[in-house]
């Protein structure tokens, strides 16, 4: 593969690769770093990437492994999450203030769910992909990938509504 082709086909997936390892280590500097170290990888495997079938998925797994061995390593704690809306200037503060809540309390909820669960539920609904690439990337088949969806899914409307109900029984 030669530069060109390179940049065309690996560069633009820098972004997705960077949400997706800051998803799993909820830790931006870290994320940064995972996904420029996939890039550099493929970059030095450039000439072998032609017989990988999907180079996106190819970089998606290292990016699951590379931010996995991360966490294993440093066993590391949380830090505060980015918001994952931006927030206008023109808005008013109380509708400012309730979005910044709702969005801290799904990411609360979110990361709550089993790490497969996250991490399927991550890669369809963010991401948006087909499960034949979510299957080639988390090496689990697609009845599996499935039920782990359908099981975040459920969680997060079950959480999400139970914290809806106790925060209307206080008021």
């Amino acid at each position: 593969m030669e530069l060109n082709d390179f940049k065309a086909s690996v560069l633009p997936l820098r972004d997705k690769l960077f949400r997706f390892a800051r998803r799993l280590t909820n830790n931006d500097g870290e994320a940064e770093d995972i996904a420029q170290d996939v890039v550099v990888k493929l970059w030095n495997r450039r000439y072998d990437l032609t017989k990988y079938r999907s180079t996106e998925a190819l970089a998606m797994v290292m990016t699951k492994n590379m931010s996995l061995d991360y966490l294993k390593s440093k066993r590391s704690k949380s830090s505060p999450l980015e918001k994952a809306y931006s927030l206008a200037n023109s808005e008013n503060p109380e509708s400012i203030a309730e979005r910044s809540d709702a969005v801290d309390k799904l990411k609360q909820v979110l990361n709550t769910l089993p790490e497969q669960q996250r991490m399927v539920l991550h890669l369809r609904d963010i991401e948006q992909m087909e499960f034949d690439e979510i299957e080639e990337i988390t090496k689990m088949n697609v009845n599996a990938i499935r039920v782990n969806l359908s099981r975040a899914r459920k969680a997060l409307r079950e959480k999400l509504l139970k914290i809806e109900r106790d925060e209307f029984a206080k008021s």
